[in-house]
């Protein structure tokens, strides 16, 4: 891989999932592979277990790794071009990107969207000039519409508790939420499910209610119903989660009662394991007696950030090598 912000940027996902299991059991064996090298996280947004587990798996792969909050430590960043500074910007981001790049060898980003501008969040302006500026290889840490580390950790995991002969049939479950969240992590998680579809991993279908439907681009394939009832018939594994409008952009819409999942429902499914990016608000997006039993597999969904954070960090650092 050259860079890592999408599903796009992997030749063959089953492969990078088994080499995200392997790391998993031999975790400090390619630490020569980061020797003397450094990996820069920028984050313009709050994190907590993609800050930590992509540290973690720099460190375990022999990098220095260097953590900078923009938007508390940075200059206000100016992104468009031809305009005069003589407001409240401070750096453009030509010169900043490109400082950053002088100091690293990978960099990882964070940037969340305003959901004001559906046209400007989803051109994804801010990450491209990144990438563009900088002059090394970039790890997406969640953008206005996507979030790959996350999408590739949950399936490792769906990979690694999976024992039938079958394909599990995997639900993308929309849950209620008191504020508008962004689509970055359904249509991500979409977009790996769909591809793992297409290859033969999974089976998948996304519930959710009128109003709620994601930007196709990022469902291709996808069985799509506002039944949730129907879509956790003989679930195997239920992803939950908020998102706010795509077409309506960034509103909170009404929506009838009973989209929390609660063990009650989970008994029409196949003994079904719970999914969930994390934070969760218990008892509104998810409820805490599911939360709390034997179907959740959110902790060990979380563990493996940082495997799927190692397993990138590897392939662009093996890139980095093969270069010289």
């Amino acid at each position: 891989m050259k860079q890592f912000t999408s599903v796009k940027d992997v030749d063959a996902i089953g492969q990078l999932v088994k080499d995200a299991i392997a790391l998993k059991n031999n975790p400090y064996a390619d630490q020569q592979l980061g020797k003397n090298k450094t990996l820069g996280l920028i984050f313009l947004n709050p994190s907590l277990r993609t800050r930590l587990s992509t540290q973690k798996a720099a460190i375990n792969l022999g990098m220095s790794v260097m953590v900078m909050n923009m938007d508390k430590e940075g200059w206000a960043l100016e992104t468009q071009d031809g305009v005069v500074m003589n407001g409240g910007t401070v750096e453009h981001i030509r010169e900043a990107a490109a400082v950053m790049g002088q100091y690293c060898d990978i960099l990882g980003l964070r940037s969340f969207p305003k959901l004001v501008d559906r046209d400007e969040d989803y051109n994804e302006d801010f990450f491209n000039k990144f990438i563009s500026y900088c002059g090394v290889p970039v790890v997406s840490l969640e953008s206005a519409t996507r979030h790959p580390l996350q999408s590739l950790a949950d399936l490792v995991t769906i990979t690694e508790t999976w024992k039938g002969t079958a394909k599990p049939k995997v639900v993308l479950a929309w849950a209620p939420h008191i504020k508008a969240l962004p689509q970055a992590v359904p249509n991500s998680f979409s977009e790996w499910m769909c591809k793992a579809q297409e290859e033969g991993m999974v089976d998948f279908t996304i519930a959710h209610p009128e109003g709620y439907e994601l930007n196709e681009d990022f469902t291709p394939g996808a069985n799509i119903t506002h039944n949730l009832d129907e879509a956790l018939t003989g679930a195997d594994y239920i992803y939950v989660k908020n998102w706010s409008s795509y077409q309506d952009y960034g509103k909170v819409l009404p929506y009838p009662e009973g989209w929390m999942l609660t063990n009650d429902k989970l008994k029409i499914t196949n003994n079904g394991k719970v999914m969930h990016c994390l934070p969760v608000r218990r008892d509104l997006e998810l409820s805490s007696e599911v939360l709390d039993g034997p179907h959740s597999i959110v902790i060990q969904e979380a563990g493996n950030r940082l495997w799927a954070a190692q397993a990138v960090l590897k392939d662009l650092l093996q890139s980095l090598s093969s270069e010289k």
